[in-house]
């Protein structure tokens, strides 16, 4: 190969400046984020140090430029391969935001059978109560809800809230700790092939649906939305995300799809999976417990059921929203670097 040396070097150096400037800046700020942009000109650059050294290597007189250019490409080699740890980079609201969402969508499948089995429930305690009324003390054993639909508006309405009046905040951290655990036993239940975290859904279900059946048949639908909206437009969603990550963890255990794996190799591979979902679904419930302790327990003429109603349908609208298209740009972006790389 012959070419003109010193007009080679005036060319590239440029170039091989650049990319000694990015590699520096890269190893210096470990939180530096590269944009699809740079990571675009970043692998231009060292593909063009690469060739660049592949020519230089017929000049064997010119051993410090042949050095300085293997250990450039070999830097930016580095870069481009190393498994470099997301976790020294971890920030919440990126997690929360982008990483939650994405990795709800990726396993969207075990979401819509979660939601079939908590629907599947909710039928049938709805049935059994409208059928047999006298079926609601066993669908529904909480004393609050053993009274008739009819007492429970009016001892609500006359009280209004001042049962609460000085223990809110303890209420609420009851509901987020008790539905908390409801969600861990949805995950871990998983490990029974799934059969557990079923069983948790379809009778979660089941009280949904029997409080439902009970307070609609006694023309209390308005009360009911308004009590359970607010809070339920989160917590049940919530509620869902759990059994969906169960039903990650027992196709895990089964190891379906004819995966080769070993159970243990399995497990590894989706507890990264696991443990958003379940400590995204815990940050839902947080919030739906202090709605339900500061807002759904307060009803007419405190605060109008319309307004209780607009509040948990904007709500959902705007948890349906975000799982479904919050962190897009960034898995956009993943997916076009990917392949820019090997196309």
């Amino acid at each position: 190969m012959i070419i003109d040396l010193e007009k080679f070097i005036r060319e590239e150096k440029p170039f091989w400046s650049e990319l000694e400037s990015l590699l520096d800046r890269l190893e210096k700020q470990p939180d530096f984020r590269m944009n699809i942009d740079t990571v675009k000109r970043f692998h231009y650059l060292y593909q063009r140090a690469s060739a660049d050294l592949a020519k230089i290597m017929t000049f064997s007189s010119e051993k410090e430029i042949r050095r300085f250019l293997e250990s450039l490409v070999g830097r930016s080699y580095g870069e481009i391969y190393e498994t470099r740890s997301e976790e020294r980079r971890f920030s919440p609201l990126y997690w929360f935001f982008s990483t939650f969402p994405m990795t709800f969508r990726a396993h969207i499948a075990a979401f819509w059978v979660s939601l079939m089995v908590l629907l599947s429930g909710a039928v049938f305690g709805g049935v059994s109560v409208y059928a047999d009324p006298e079926a609601g003390r066993i669908l529904m054993p909480y004393p609050h809800l053993t009274v008739t639909p009819a007492e429970r508006v009016a001892e609500e309405e006359q009280d209004r809230g001042r049962r609460l009046e000085n223990v809110k905040a303890g209420f609420s951290s009851f509901l987020i700790v008790n539905n908390t655990k409801v969600s861990i036993y949805a995950l871990a239940l998983g490990m029974t092939w799934g059969i557990g975290t079923v069983l948790i859904l379809f009778l979660n279900g089941a009280l949904l649906g029997a409080v439902c059946a009970d307070y609609l048949t006694a023309g209390q639908g308005t009360f009911l939305a308004g009590w359970l909206l607010p809070h339920g437009s989160i917590e049940i969603p919530s509620i869902l995300i759990a059994g969906q990550a169960g039903l990650v963890l027992a196709k895990a255990v089964i190891g379906w799809e004819g995966e080769s794996l070993t159970i243990g190799n399995r497990l590894r591979k989706i507890s990264p999976d696991l443990t958003t979902l379940i400590f995204g679904a815990a940050v839902l419930l947080v919030w739906a417990g202090l709605v339900e302790a500061f807002f759904s327990q307060y009803h007419e003429p405190v605060i109008p059921y319309n307004a209780k109603i607009g509040f948990g349908i904007i709500e959902f609208i705007l948890l349906c929203l975000f799982l479904t298209r919050s962190g897009q740009r960034d898995a956009s972006e993943k997916n076009q670097y990917a392949h820019d790389q090997y196309a």
